[in-house]
């Protein structure tokens, strides 16, 4: 009975030295809303839209419909576009991507043949509903645009 009592002592004293080596030594915890994390430049966020250098008021997309094709989950709902007068090329007016069902492959981002998308670096989306990770990437590359 005394022999368990000593070794119990002994093994709380163990304990608490831990705590109190722990709570002497500097914080390592980021505190995440007060202070931004660092991304690193290879973080996959949901695809984006890329701006025209040439015309900074429309996006590179065409509408071709190839990203649509190659996307393995069935994330990119719909793709359509319209050729305005004296352009060449169809431009993107409506792009919907569901991220809830999209795995991040990156074959989207790979077959486009026009360079219209890369990956956003928007890690901390959050929502209540399915819904709010459905997004129109022409309307969110315009809200960005104007911010």
């Amino acid at each position: 009975m005394i022999y368990g009592f000593i070794k119990g002592t002994a093994s709380l004293i163990a304990g608490l030295g831990v705590t109190i080596r722990a709570f002497f030594q500097p914080v390592v915890t980021s505190q995440y809303p007060r202070e931004l994390l660092t991304i690193s430049p290879r973080f996959r966020g949901h695809t984006r839209l890329l701006v025209d250098p040439e015309n900074p008021e429309k996006n590179k997309c065409t509408a071709c419909g190839i990203c649509v094709k190659s996307c393995p989950s069935g994330s990119i709902k719909k793709v359509e576009g319209e050729k305005k007068e004296g352009e060449k090329k169809k431009t993107a007016t409506e792009y919907l991507l569901d991220f809830t069902t999209c795995s991040q492959c990156g074959i989207c981002v790979e077959v486009c043949p026009f360079d219209a998308l890369d990956f956003s670096h928007a890690y901390n989306s959050a929502g209540y509903k399915r819904e709010d990770f459905h997004y129109d990437l022409v309307k969110e590359l315009m809200r960005n645009r104007v911010q």
